[in-house]
């Protein structure tokens, strides 16, 4: 029995979701997550490729056999002495 059968949907999700804003490799509040089925989807902006397929390493740590379908953004950040605009 997958990870995804063994407890309700909402659960898993909320616990995924509690794993991706607390671990240090990520501290992601801006990713979503929801389960699909048997399917781990998550979604939302991240500003790094890196970060972003870090998502899918911590899921896999809490729901090993889930399969995932990332939706996650890259959004580039402003880099140093560059100004965000925010409009108006």
């Amino acid at each position: 029995m997958s990870e995804i059968q063994k407890r309700p949907a909402e659960y898993l999700a909320a616990e995924l979701h509690r794993a991706l804003t607390e671990d240090p490799r990520t501290a992601e509040q801006g990713v979503r997550v929801r389960i699909r089925g048997d399917v781990v989807v998550l979604d939302g902006e991240v500003r790094t490729a890196q970060r972003r397929r870090v998502l899918e390493d911590i899921v896999h740590e809490i729901a090993p056999e889930a399969p995932i379908h990332n939706d996650v953004h890259v959004t580039a950040a402003p880099g140093p002495g560059e100004c965000e605009d925010l409009g108006e």
